[in-house]
């Protein structure tokens, strides 16, 4: 299997999306038209959410090889409020601890006539693989592949940042922590340099920070107090010592005082910077928790507007392979 298959195979012959692969590709139309739907969902806390009928007669399900909380609930959500029928399968019980192939499990659901499937694994380019195999009524939607890409985050820290700083031509981001094994990283790069950030700055420990070859335009540090200076939106991501192969860590309390992003940090960005993170988060390692509760952090913005994000694809995605149906 191979990521390099992942933009050309989400599209249709006539280069509408018909799967959600990877950010890498998409127009900065494409990601604004996707954004102004998601902020068309958003709804202020005490509201009753938005709901329409967009995925009426579609069968979501929801295939997590990976332990999730925040995208497994907000995907189920947009779904439910879509109007769909959603199955959410627990893969340690499913036929695929038996030996399975994950193909043989597609044609399963895809024979219950389960047409969008939402699928998150350890095993980097499964979701390009799947796609090539799948019926043409079905979707594929990546909702975290291994460390290379998780699209509809990319899109939801590409919404809260618009909602709070509008513009983003001029604005400076920092993405600090574990870069070298995030797929949250990955996928907020492409989304911050295609809508034309000013800069994009990553920041990691050197055994953190991805090779040369990544992250292309992005300046690099490992100096987290160099990092932060002057940025108007500063992300922190968690140590992922499920994906690592030999990197050498300090313990929790060592990388606090080396690069976590606290307080007196915070005073070196920019004023009225926001302070984001995907969850989950390690409290006082790399965020300390007066920042991550405190008056410049979107945190919990983020988390609301992961479901409006994931009906805007859900949508989106139902409307672009109705509408081949329609017309073939």
């Amino acid at each position: 299997m191979t990521r390099d298959l992942s933009p050309s195979v989400q599209r249709d012959a006539d280069g509408r999306l018909r799967h959600l692969i990877t950010l890498e590709g998409l127009s900065a139309d494409e990601l604004t038209a996707l954004l102004d739907l998601a902020q068309f969902y958003v709804r202020e806390a005490g509201d009753l959410p938005a709901r329409d009928q967009s995925l009426s007669g579609h069968t979501i399900a929801n295939l997590f090889f990976e332990p999730s909380t925040r995208t497994r609930v907000s995907f189920e959500l947009a779904a439910l409020r879509l109007g769909a029928d959603v199955v959410n399968l627990d893969m340690q019980s499913s036929s695929r601890v038996k030996g399975e192939t994950v193909l043989d499990t597609i044609y399963t659901l895809q024979a219950m006539h389960a047409d969008i499937l939402v699928m998150r694994d350890a095993e980097p380019g499964l979701p390009a693989y799947v796609a090539q195999f799948v019926a043409p009524h079905v979707c594929i939607l990546n909702a975290g592949e291994a460390h290379l890409s998780h699209p509809t985050q990319g899109l939801l820290d590409a919404l809260t940042v618009r909602q709070a700083k509008g513009d983003f031509a001029p604005l400076r981001v920092l993405i600090a922590g574990d870069i070298s094994h995030s797929r949250v990283a990955r996928s907020a790069w492409q989304a911050f340099t295609t809508l034309g950030v000013a800069e994009l700055r990553i920041a990691a420990p050197d055994d953190l920070m991805p090779g040369k070859g990544e992250f292309a335009g992005a300046t690099r540090f490992n100096d987290i107090d160099r990092a932060i200076a002057g940025v108007d939106v500063v992300m922190a991501l968690r140590i992922q010592r499920e994906r690592m192969r030999g990197a050498h860590m300090p313990d929790d309390a060592s990388y606090h005082r080396a690069f976590g992003i606290t307080a007196e940090r915070m005073k070196k960005a920019h004023p009225g910077a926001i302070v984001m993170h995907p969850g989950p988060m390690n409290r006082d390692v790399e965020i300390a928790s007066e920042v991550a509760d405190g008056p410049q952090s979107v945190i919990q913005q983020q988390v609301a507007n992961g479901v409006a994000v994931r009906m805007a694809v859900l949508a989106t995605i139902a409307r672009n392979v109705q509408s081949r149906r329609t017309f073939q």
